[in-house]
Order: C-alpha cells, then sequence, then structure tokens
C-alpha cells in the first residue's frame, strides 16, 4: 500500500490546482488588473484585435512556481 502513497498525494494536488483554477477562469473578468497590465500587448485592426497578455501571464507562472515550491518543502 505504501507504493501508491505518494502517487495519491499528487492526485490530491493536481485536483486542488484544477479546482483553482477552474475557480479563476469563473471570476476572471471580476479580478482587477489581471489582463491590463502595463506591458500586455494589444493590437487592435480594422476587423480583428490581437490580445497577448506577456506581463500577465509573467506573473502568474511566478505565483504559481513559489506555490508549488512551498508545496514541495
Amino acid at each position: 500500500m505504501n507504493e501508491l502513497q505518494p502517487f495519491g498525494k499528487y492526485l490530491i494536488i493536481a485536483g486542488i490546482l484544477i479546482v483553482a483554477v477552474g475557480i479563476l477562469l469563473s471570476f476572471w473578468d471580476k479580478i482587477p488588473l489581471l489582463g491590463k497590465l502595463p506591458g500586455d500587448i494589444i493590437i487592435k485592426g480594422k476587423n480583428f484585435t490581437f490580445y497577448f497578455p506577456i506581463v500577465t501571464s509573467i506573473i502568474l507562472s511566478l505565483l504559481f512556481s513559489l506555490i508549488l515550491y512551498l508545496f514541495r518543502k
């Protein structure tokens, strides 16, 4: 039974992360400044809009990396 214990721990952590991402996506429009930071690229043309939130992606990546680092300790 001990061989499966680490696998169960990873499944629980993955489930918590999936729920957290689901909640974040549900309330994405209500979070201030997220997606509207300086450095996010927005190109508006006549018939299209290109949006690439590079700074928001970097900040979220750093935040998730920090959370995962803290879970590993």
